[in-house]
């Protein structure tokens, strides 16, 4: 077991796969935790025992500030989520090392600009574009686990 483990973190690929998403992954919890600011200063909870504790009932309210940091939290789980299964699968691949870490990069710098881009309210198109861009790596990875895995049909 301990050999197993060991063998993992010789794999360059699922090494740099392994950065790129803890990266990734710290910036979710990063953005819930802007929420949570953002509830505290605008006053808006999305429960009545939290309200109670932080002035009183009248402030279980929806916010729009509150609302996107929340909408930029649900983008990150709808896609970074098939990022993780689709590059630990693709590091099982034994792909190019500096290829990988490319598709990596790309995805979590497309993510992060995309985070900045609906937090700071940049101008379109830049949210759609940083999300259209790290879609790529996701969607070339899922091509070649598929051509990968054909013969097991």
């Amino acid at each position: 077991r301990a050999t197993r483990s060991l063998k993992m973190m010789e794999n360059e690929v699922f090494l740099s796969f392994t950065f790129y998403s803890t990266i990734l992954i710290l910036k979710m919890y990063v953005i819930a935790i802007i929420t949570g600011q953002v509830r505290l200063r605008k006053k808006a909870f999305a429960n009545p025992e939290d309200a109670l504790r932080n002035g009183g009932v009248q402030f279980c309210r929806e916010d729009p500030d509150v609302e996107r940091c929340r909408r930029a939290h649900r983008n990150d789980m709808e896609n970074i989520f098939p990022f993780l299964f689709l590059g630990a699968i693709y590091s099982l691949l034994d792909p190019s090392p500096a290829v990988a870490r490319i598709h990596f990069l790309i995805f979590c710098v497309g993510r992060i600009i995309h985070t900045i881009a609906y937090l700071l309210r940049l101008r379109a198109p830049t949210r759609s574009v940083a999300y259209s861009v790290a879609q790529l790596p996701c969607f070339s990875m899922a091509l070649q686990i598929l051509l990968a895995t054909t013969p097991y049909w």
